[in-house]
């Protein structure tokens, strides 16, 4: 499932190609027909993202989309080509367009109905109204742990399972340790390193999370290969020695997603 930053680069493209215009939308698949109908048409006044939840906004009304597992956006240019597959929702722009296909929701709400769905979504690191407060104010009296934390929407809105294990990893932080045992002065780091990365993911388009010092021309090494990109620390590299204490990178499950850390840099809380 695409991470938060992916839906937020995703609103700054569709922002960017169709902000102001008068767009059509449309259901070639047929399965979101009646609400292509409602915005067909409309000036497309703003796109936006709140954790893995995008936006597209219009003055009457507004298309909500999750990708899930199997959503995604493809571009096009105009004059538009006959569409390919089973697109949910089309939308067409001057200058070209984008195809949505096999995402978990495509619906029109107003805006009491948005207003509803992102009161149940934790802060979002890319958001300018983000508290986080809010967050460890949940995380400080929680005796789940700080991983199944992080992955929970409510509490913290569009982080998954690469940036909870490198974040966890950058700040020395166990895996399972409760929520409530968690200081301050450990959460604070935490959040400002995480909209560090991801905001670094919005504008790569990538999730790295090595130091300078750990990437591969610095260390000699060959460049990560693997299909989600970028250098990371100890996601999906289980069994490989850790790039800074050479220990094999520890793996397990947590709430049915596979878990990542390194049993020596995160042996023990920071003080």
């Amino acid at each position: 499932m695409p991470e938060g930053h992916a839906l937020h680069r995703l609103a700054v493209q569709h922002d960017e190609s169709f902000r102001g215009s008068r767009v059509a939308v449309t259901s070639p698949q047929g399965r979101f027909a009646a609400g292509a109908a409602r915005v067909d048409g409309a000036v497309f006044e703003r796109a936006e993202a709140h954790g893995k939840h995008l936006f597209h906004v219009y003055p009457s009304a507004i298309v909500h989309v999750h990708l899930g597992l199997y959503g995604a956006f493809t571009e096009f240019p105009v004059p538009a080509p006959e569409p390919r597959g089973q697109v949910r929702m089309r939308v067409t722009g001057p200058d070209g367009g984008v195809d949505l296909r096999g995402p978990t929701a495509c619906e029109v709400l107003d805006p009491t109905e948005v207003a509803a769905l992102r009161d149940r979504l934790g802060p979002d690191p890319l958001r300018a109204d983000a508290d986080p407060d809010r967050a460890w104010a949940r995380i400080s009296r929680s005796r789940s742990s700080i991983a199944a934390l992080l992955l929970d929407q409510k509490v913290l809105a569009g982080a998954g399972n690469v940036y909870r294990a490198e974040v966890l990893f950058r700040h020395g932080v166990p895996p399972h340790t409760p929520g409530r045992d968690l200081t301050p002065g450990q959460w604070e780091p935490l959040w400002r390193d995480l909209v560090e990365l991801m905001e670094a993911g919005v504008r790569l388009g990538r999730i790295d999370t090595v130091r300078p010092e750990h990437e591969p021309e610095a260390m000699g090494r060959e460049p990560r290969q693997d299909r989600h990109g970028g250098e990371v620390y100890v996601y999906r590299r289980a069994g490989a020695p850790c790039l800074i204490c050479g220990t094999p990178v520890a793996t397990g499950e947590l709430l049915g997603r596979n878990l990542y850390w390194c049993p020596t840099c995160q042996d023990t809380p920071a003080a």
